[in-house]
């Protein structure tokens, strides 16, 4: 379910800037100051060119008092003006910019919050935080930087061309050389940089993931001598990047040298106008000043805009990413029916499983009913199904075939955040999040309840007995994802946390794996006291720890091929019975 740009933005660039645009319109009034302050900017500019005319004829060749006088005070009205309009337009562009890409971070977050599972299987984290991080930060420079560019240089370009035409309409002819030219370059630059654009995007996630990668596993990197691999991906990543990134420079590149040549042939034919016998001698020295000045002035204002396409295309090109994710939508929610406590009756009929990106079915006809309050225990091999068949019980995938019920009805008409506060989870990869010990224990939802509650659920988790040893206690930060705490006290928190949540589902994913001795006795117990009165699934590889579980499943190739209680399981003499033959009965040494 990887996002594709939206049609009518990519068919239409000028939609996705429109939308664009909008995040600045929240800012009406300092848009509005704005973009008085980089007109003034950009007029100021031309009035003092403007005034070039009368220091050359009226200043120097006549010495006139009253230019003698003023001058120099006009000159520094002019500029202190400008200063304040340069700063004013400076500091508000930087305002708006600086929300745009809040505003665009937040909903970028909250798209990523709502939408499905699927999702985030078919992307890769690096292009995901690279979407957050990167893309939003070229977004503010086609909303505002650029904007800033158009505009001041727009205005300057407008004044010069008013005092070009005040000075000598004719000399102004000089223009038709340069306009035409202009438009064609910025045209074909254009359709380039938004071609190279949209392939920059994709590279710089790749980046990102390559390097979470890296650093997330570095320690089997540096333990099966993984850094000479590691260097060559990163390397090869960042030479793409590094060629597209050349592409776009040498456009810029190309594209002001070109302006600069087409600017010396329109300044060229502007001497030339202005040298003809029947001219030369009607047009006063100040004049022609002023109109070489400004023409000047113009050329490096055309070239600023000329070269603000790369910004502008990669900002469209990125707003185009951001703006797809944004429209996707949500995980489908179409349940109507309230649900406040279930009885935890579950029931699987006949359910199956196809994830979008796999050939083969994960489930194939599951048929297996949860009694209210009683265990039910998954196990088999890897790839057998286990996690698949929980994870539809939140709905983090919809069944592609059969039907869930949970009290008697089918669980998707219950509405989505009711049917998921009915369940707990506590995996085998804990997820801890930057914050306190009393944080996370109470997550979320859970956030309002009491420090007599947290403390409750830590005593009933056994972890009391080390967060009693912590500097502050409940209220001592953990690290971020808990890095600052050991593998069986981060189980311990979240099984604190599941308790808090007292829901009448519990799944347990390899709860106990990995863990000491001492830490997986206390973890039992935790578990013990959990599982009471609960309807629970538990998946586990370890046979010992289910074996006082009411029905225990046996799941190969996405089918149940065996049920009943461990006695059950054992006189069959089938898959389970083998399985248990294989941890307990291995010949020594085996």
């Amino acid at each position: 379910m990887k996002p594709a740009p939206a049609n009518p933005a990519e068919a239409d660039p000028w939609i996705t800037y429109k939308r664009l645009l909008g995040y600045s319109r929240r800012y009406k009034l300092v848009a509005v100051v704005t973009l008085v302050a980089m007109v003034t900017d950009g007029a100021a500019l031309a009035a003092f060119t403007s005034l070039i005319q009368p220091i050359i004829d009226k200043l120097f060749a006549l010495k006139s008092a009253y230019y003698i006088f003023w001058m120099p005070i006009w000159i520094i009205s002019i500029f202190l003006v400008r200063g304040v309009a340069t700063f004013v337009g400076g500091y508000g562009t930087a305002y708006i910019g600086r929300n745009v890409v809040q505003s665009i971070q937040q909903d970028v977050f909250d798209a990523y919050l709502r939408l499905p599972a699927t999702f985030f299987g078919a992307e890769n984290s690096g292009q995901q935080i690279s979407r957050i991080t990167y893309t939003t930060e070229q977004v503010a420079q086609a909303s505002t930087d650029a904007v800033k560019v158009l505009v001041i240089d727009g205005a300057t370009v407008i004044g010069m061309l008013v005092v070009m035409l005040y000075r000598s309409a004719y000399l102004t002819l000089a223009l038709l050389v340069l306009v035409p030219a202009i438009m064609v370059i910025a045209t074909v630059v254009s359709r380039r940089y938004r071609q190279i654009s949209r392939r920059i995007q994709g590279t710089m996630g790749s980046v990102t993931g390559a390097v979470e990668e890296s650093v997330g596993a570095h320690r089997e990197v540096r333990i099966y001598g993984g850094q000479a691999h590691e260097a060559a991906r990163f390397g090869d990543i960042t030479h793409r990047t590094r060629r597209l990134n050349l592409k776009v420079a040498a456009t810029s590149a190309a594209s002001s040298s070109t302006v600069q040549t087409v600017a010396a042939f329109a300044l060229a034919f502007l001497v030339f106008l202005g040298t003809r016998p029947t001219v030369i001698n009607r047009i006063s020295p100040g004049d022609f000043l002023a109109v070489l000045s400004a023409m000047g002035a113009m050329l490096s204002s055309i070239k600023r805009l000329a070269n603000v396409q790369p910004n502008v295309q990669k900002g469209l090109a990125a707003a185009q990413d951001l703006f797809a994710v944004i429209d996707m939508p949500p995980e489908p929610d179409t349940g109507t029916v309230p649900l406040q406590r279930t009885r935890g009756d579950l029931v699987f009929r006949d359910v199956a499983l196809r994830y979008p990106t796999s050939e083969g079915a994960a489930l194939r006809g599951v048929d297996l009913t949860c009694p209210p309050g009683k265990v039910t225990a998954l196990v088999g091999r890897s790839g057998s199904g286990k996690t698949s068949l929980v994870s539809l019980l939140p709905r983090f995938y919809e069944p592609s075939g059969g039907q869930i019920l949970l009290d008697g009805r089918d669980y998707r008409d219950y509405r989505l955040n009711d049917l998921r506060r009915q369940i707990a989870w506590v995996g085998q990869s804990v997820v801890l999040f930057g914050g306190t010990v009393a944080e996370n224990i109470a997550y979320g939802e859970l956030s309002g309840a009491s420090e007599a509650d947290i403390v409750a659920a830590a005593e009933a988790a056994n972890a009391m007995e080390f967060i009693r040893r912590m500097p502050q206690g409940l209220h001592s930060p953990i690290g971020q994802g808990g890095s600052m705490l050991s593998g069986g006290q981060r189980q311990r928190i979240a099984i604190a946390r599941a308790i808090l949540k007292n829901a009448p589902i519990l799944v347990l994913d390899e709860a106990t794996s990995a863990l000491d001795t001492e830490s997986e006795r206390l973890i039992q117990n935790a578990l013990q006291r959990l599982m009471e009165h609960r309807t629970t699934l538990v998946i586990a590889h370890r046979l010992s720890t289910i074996e006082g579980a009411d029905q225990i499943a046996v799941m190969d190739h996405g089918r149940i091929v065996e049920r009943g209680t461990h006695a059950e399981l054992l006189a069959l003499q089938g898959h389970y019975a083998a399985l248990h033959r294989m941890q307990f009965q291995a010949p020594a040494g085996d």
